[in-house]
């Protein structure tokens, strides 16, 4: 505001008078502000100024009054210093902070006259004040402390906010429980000593429950892409179905909530502290036990970190999930391979045999494909199976990322191609399912288009994923494995050495069929048609189906889609494919074995 000073004494002792700002002739007024009578117009000065980024605003500017820059600064610096202090030296530090290549974030800075200077946080090691997790903090307790709390000894140096929850939770993992003495439930690994990265290798953390409803069940359905519109929705989106079921790969919500919500992420280790912003997730592997209650229970994940592996250019950690039923029974055994960029070059191994390997990509012409179209809300539907991690949902969070705007979450993308891998060679049934494992490559963005191609090996479906719209690999090194036909909950897999054969099962559904119409032939092209037994006489099959028995007794009880199996390959047809759609009223709902 333009003020009038007061009068202050001139060199004889006598009052100089009234005196008004210098006007600034470079500036002029913003507004319409009406100067006083006889003084001049007031000006507007931002002088030294602190340009910041953190991690919810790329970057900004703005002024600082650590050194108070009006127009009455005119009487206390030279005027060569004076005016220097404009905003023509802050936004050239502006400028480049805003830039892409600027690798800089979450810092503090101080701009003035061409020079520029980077400020830091500093915190004291500070001071537990209570002595359980239970206990209250008393104000005497704090008073008790407070040399310790306000000493900077040994002060630390938080570069995010990250970092600093990770020091707060490394100071309060050891407080016991009431009455107690015992820890938190976790170890802090470290084993020989180990500093940095490696201090994480043997780090276990105790099961944390995760209790889900079929309402999760069924919205973890919609979001890897199961809809209305396929044939067996039901399945997976209604939970008064007969055959309603959980999509297999939910199995990670509740390993991924243990895992990403675990102290050691979260900054447990008192001589390391993973830096959140620059992880990424590399490969996923999950095997389950047994089938999921799709109706709703509670699941507990152990987790433990198998190694930390020095990538030179990060740090890959190795963590094994096992999670648990309320019987204690095991549901799934999962490992999530987390890099994270800038901390390599620790002195760590490479590799290790524990990493569940991945599967090469044959170099021959996929067996089959299955195309599913994102929608543009597929991220901000997914994420409420609890993946809340802004990069998916907020533009400004993901440009922090170097991405035009949210990615979908690599595990949708993983949870698509399992259902896809499903439908194809299993009829849809989950109850197939085995395991699977994938490695991230490359973003997806909602709203693209992803291609599953498919080889088959066995009970090992091999797959890859490509975005269809720029044809690069966002899945690579992909498989499911599938139990073998026939498998209970938890199949034997042992063989059965000199054990009699038995007769093919298939031989049930010919013998159904024969007390059914009286027959083993039925002529429905000769009119007025007819049955009898034998083979059939006098007339050529118009078309053949061949397939292996498991598929035939999937197909007549109504676990394999006849069309998917014929796109796939495991049922061959020869002949007038159409004729084969009166086997449908043989096929029908009163034929199911």
């Amino acid at each position: 505001r333009c003020k009038t000073r007061p009068p202050r004494p001139g060199p004889d002792g006598g009052h100089r008078g009234c005196e008004v700002q210098r006007p600034l002739q470079h500036r002029r007024p913003s507004g319409g502000h009406t100067p006083h009578a006889g003084h001049p117009a007031p000006r507007s000065v931002v002088g030294p100024c602190e340009a910041f980024t953190c991690p919810q605003v790329s970057c900004g500017a703005f002024t600082c009054p650590q050194v108070s820059c009006g127009a009455l600064w005119v009487f206390h610096l030279p005027p060569d210093l004076y005016d220097t202090l404009k905003p023509e030296y802050v936004a050239p530090l502006v400028g480049w902070l805003c830039h892409e290549d600027c690798p800089e974030t979450g810092g503090l800075f101080e701009a003035a006259g061409g020079w520029y200077g980077k400020y830091r946080f500093e915190r004291s090691t500070g001071a537990v004040c209570r002595g359980s997790l239970q206990e209250m903090v008393t104000p005497e307790a704090v008073r008790n402390s407070w040399d310790k709390i306000t000493s900077f000894e040994g002060a630390l140096h938080p570069t995010s906010n990250e970092e600093a929850v990770g020091l707060l939770a490394s100071s309060l993992q050891e407080l016991p429980e009431v009455g107690g003495g015992s820890s938190r439930g976790f170890s802090s690994g470290g084993q020989g000593g180990a500093t940095g990265p490696l201090s994480a290798v043997g780090y276990t953390e105790e099961a944390s429950p995760f209790t889900y409803t079929s309402r999760d069940v069924i919205l973890y359905g919609l979001g890897v892409g199961a809809s209305t519109r396929n044939a067996d929705y039901l399945r997976y989106l209604y939970e008064n179905s007969d055959n309603f079921s959980a999509v297999p790969t939910f199995a990670l919500i509740a390993a991924q909530n243990s895992v990403f919500k675990s102290t050691f992420l979260m900054g447990g280790l008192p001589s390391w502290t993973p830096d959140l912003t620059k992880l990424l997730h590399g490969e996923q592997y999950l095997e389950l036990h047994k089938p999921l209650v799709a109706k709703g229970g509670t699941l507990h994940t152990a987790i433990e970190v198998v190694d930390v592996l020095d990538k030179r250019s990060g740090a890959s950690v190795v963590v094994k999930g096992t999670t648990t039923d309320d019987a204690g029974e095991a549901v799934a055994t999962t490992q999530f391979v987390l890099f994270i960029a800038g901390e390599g070059k620790f002195g760590g191994r490479r590799s290790n045999d524990a990493v569940v390997p991945l599967a090469e990509v044959p170099d021959t012409p996929p067996e089959a494909s299955v195309d599913y179209t994102t929608s543009v809300d597929q991220a901000a539907l997914y994420r409420l199976s609890g993946d809340l991690n802004p990069l998916h949902i907020d533009p400004s969070f993901a440009a922090m990322g170097g991405f035009s705007t949210p990615i979908l979450h690599g595990l949708c993308s993983l949870g698509i191609a399992c259902r896809g891998v499903l439908e194809v060679f299993c009829g849809g049934d989950p109850a197939s399912f085995k395991a699977i494992k994938v490695r991230f490559v490359k973003p997806v963005l909602p709203g693209q288009t992803l291609t599953t191609q498919l080889w088959r090996r066995g009970d090992r479906i091999i797959f890859r994923c490509l975005v269809k719209e720029t044809g690069e690999t966002c899945l690579s090194g992909g498989y499911v494995d599938l139990y073998p036909s026939g498998h209970e909950d938890v199949p034997d897999t042992k063989g059965t050495g000199d054990a009699p054969s038995k007769a093919p099962e298939a031989d049930a559904f010919f013998r159904s069929l024969a007390v059914r119409v009286a027959a083993e032939a039925v002529d429905l092209k000769t009119p007025p048609g007819s049955v009898y037994h034998g083979p059939p006489s006098g007339v050529r099959p118009d078309v053949t189906l061949t397939l292996e028995e498991r598929h035939l007794l999937e197909l007549v009880s109504g676990k394999l889609n006849a069309q998917k199996a014929f796109m796939s390959g495991t049922l061959r047809v020869t002949g007038n494919i159409m004729m084969s759609q009166k086997l449908k009223e043989l096929f029908g709902d009163r034929s199911r074995l």
